[in-house]
């Protein structure tokens, strides 16, 4: 029986003892089972858990890395070089004609100069700024362009004709024939007379100091000074009919339209306007 048994285990034959310890190894059944049960399982219920995918999904390798790097440095260094080799932009010299004179604008040359040969005149102004302007916020931008213009000819403390084309429109149809336009921007000033220009020409005055060296000729008020009559509005209730633009005439038994003052019943404030 030995012999049988020692050839049945050499010619690879399971014998009976072989099948019946085979049969009662539970352990190894089950560790194949488990083996082979398992390992589909646990790839198919979270494939996130499986951790070779995910370090290969988002490691990069540092040569990869390095090359970036690399190349972004060595365009830094041209960035760099180009700069240094270029030369500065030298400054741009005015050109000067055969007689001597420079070929930049007038304006840049002396901005009051033209002042002198302008030919739009305010007749009767030779002696006093004139501003047009409007007091109403209809438009922002020119809202606030009169009153900056306003405020540099106050902070030089200099008398000015203020004419608000808002309380009186004969002051629009005279800026309008003085003008010669129908459609004009304001404000507009006049200085003895003659014409300078809007907002943007005494802003441009204003900062290189042009407009202080022309208003030293003009008579300067007490600082803080302000009308008691009409409080620099420039403006009263006419006293002939009281602001109501109508009188009574008593030949004619009727109303009658008042000669003295405007159409809102306004007069030039005598004090600070004459």
């Amino acid at each position: 029986m030995a012999g049988l048994e020692k050839n049945a285990e050499f010619s690879g034959k399971p014998t009976k003892s072989a099948t019946t310890s085979t049969f009662f190894n539970r352990s190894n059944t089950i560790h194949g089972r488990t083996v082979v049960d398992s390992s589909p399982k646990s790839h198919n219920l979270n494939p996130s858990l499986n951790r070779t995918t995910s370090i290969t999904k988002f490691y990069t390798p540092v040569e990869s890395v390095g090359t970036s790097l690399k190349g972004k440095v060595k365009n830094l260094c041209r960035l760099f070089e180009g700069s240094k080799s270029a030369k500065p932009a030298s400054p741009e010299i005015p050109q000067k004609q055969k007689s001597g004179k420079s070929l930049l604008p007038e304006s840049r040359i002396s901005p009051f100069s033209s002042l002198n040969n302008s030919v739009i005149r305010l007749p009767g102004t030779e002696d006093r700024i004139v501003v047009y302007f409007t007091s109403l916020r209809g438009i922002r931008r020119t809202y606030e362009d009169c009153y900056a213009v306003r405020m540099i000819f106050r902070g030089f403390r200099v008398w000015i004709d203020e004419r608000d084309v808002s309380m009186d429109i004969a002051y629009r149809k005279e800026l309008q024939i003085a003008m010669g336009e129908k459609s004009v921007t304001l404000p507009q000033v006049f200085i003895r007379g003659k014409y300078v220009g809007g907002a943007d020409v005494i802003k441009s005055l204003f900062e290189i100091g042009e407009l202080a060296k022309i208003l030293k000729e003009f008579p300067m008020r007490q600082p803080g000074f302000v009308c008691h009559c009409c409080g620099d509005i420039r403006f009263v209730p006419c006293s002939n009919c009281s602001g109501s633009k109508k009188l009574f005439d008593e030949d004619e038994d009727r109303l009658k339209r008042c000669p003295d003052c405007n159409e809102n019943g306004l007069i030039r404030c005598p004090d600070c306007s004459s």
